[in-house]
């Protein structure tokens, strides 16, 4: 297996390795590095990894401004369908929901943590930040989230990778950031978290802590015929079912993946249970739907009745007004500091 030094990105790599497309940011070269490894371990194929460079990753604007986390999806999509690369790792949370021609998710993996996790300084944790602290998040959802805990909180936009935000916080200039705990995790940074948020209490993205893999319609190209029976023994069906739940909750919501949505699947017991929350960005206001399904039937059957059960959320949702609140969030346009 090769790292991101040694990878190339042209079509003349040799049949028996399996390319793995990938932003370049340390994260996610680590969990492209975790997927290269469960596909030689699977298969026993070699696996190069193939990093790329997207819109989203060079510009240093407000992440809401140039159009949500689906920019860094742009660049990736392009190198596949050029086949610069036979597969793309993504973190799911980053994936526009809408299908992109060509292209489908044909495995998710085992999730990591769903959680947020508060980084502070000093061991302070949300309670216990003093009043006017300063804390960092690109994410419209945790702005609305801590406003709504914490109203006193100066709330600071910020882009950047894991550690530029975390060194924020070391150099003073923030008190506090709020991160995905699976990044954290796959970057071996838990030491830094100073609280763990509940799901129950504080919601996540769609399909954060879960990693897709997003392969050509044709299963990755007749090179590799093999490759459908890598990405079926790859899935993790409960994480499968509940991505696509929370996942469809933002395409009946017609929302971005920065839309200030939370929302939490979990398969347990046989049932599919589906909770999704819709907040105003200055923490004022939200709206929740919780409805669960039984599975039943085949794999794809309980596709099916996850996406069933998205629309049911999402419609839910619409119809308490939650148009309103995605629409008041698609007009705010936070000033990059």
């Amino acid at each position: 297996m090769t790292g991101p030094d040694t990878a190339h990105s042209d079509t003349a790599t040799t049949e028996t390795h399996i390319r793995v497309g990938t932003r370049a940011s340390a994260l996610a070269l680590a969990q492209a590095q975790l997927i290269a490894e469960a596909i030689t371990k699977t298969s026993g194929t070699p696996v190069d990894l193939v990093p790329i460079t997207s819109d989203g990753d060079r510009s240093t604007e407000s992440l809401a401004s140039i159009g949500g986390t689906g920019v860094f999806a742009s660049a990736l999509r392009e190198a596949l369908l050029a086949d610069q690369c036979d597969v793309l790792v993504h973190s799911l949370k980053d994936l526009p929901t809408a299908a992109h021609p060509g292209l489908i998710v044909g495995a998710i993996p085992h999730r990591g943590d769903a959680r947020d996790a508060l980084c502070a300084r000093d061991a302070l944790t949300l309670a216990t930040l003093p009043a006017g602290a300063r804390v960092g998040t690109g994410s419209p959802r945790r702005v609305a989230q801590l406003k709504a805990a914490r109203p006193d909180l100066d709330v600071v936009d910020i882009r950047g990778n894991v550690g530029t935000r975390l060194g924020r916080v070391g150099a003073g200039d923030l008190d506090a950031v709020v991160l995905a705990a699976a990044g954290l995790s796959r970057l071996g940074l838990l030491d830094v978290v100073t609280e763990f948020f509940p799901l129950q209490e504080w919601p996540t993205a769609p399909g954060q802590g879960a990693l897709g893999i997003e392969v050509r319609e044709e299963s990755g190209g007749a090179s590799f015929p093999a490759l459908t029976d890598i990405l079926a023994a790859l899935n993790h069906a409960p994480s499968h079912l509940a991505a696509v739940a929370e996942r469809c909750v933002l395409a009946e919501l017609e929302a971005g993946c920065a839309a200030p949505v939370g929302a939490t699947a979990i398969v347990d017991g046989g049932m599919l249970l589906l909770t999704a929350t819709v907040y105003r960005t200055d923490g004022t206001e939200q709206l929740t739907s919780s409805h669960a399904v039984v599975l039943e039937g085949t794999a794809a059957e309980q596709v099916a009745q996850s996406y069933g059960l998205g629309a049911v959320v999402g419609h839910q949702l619409l119809a308490d007004g939650a148009a309103e609140l995605v629409g008041a969030a698609r007009d705010s346009r936070p000033d990059t500091p």
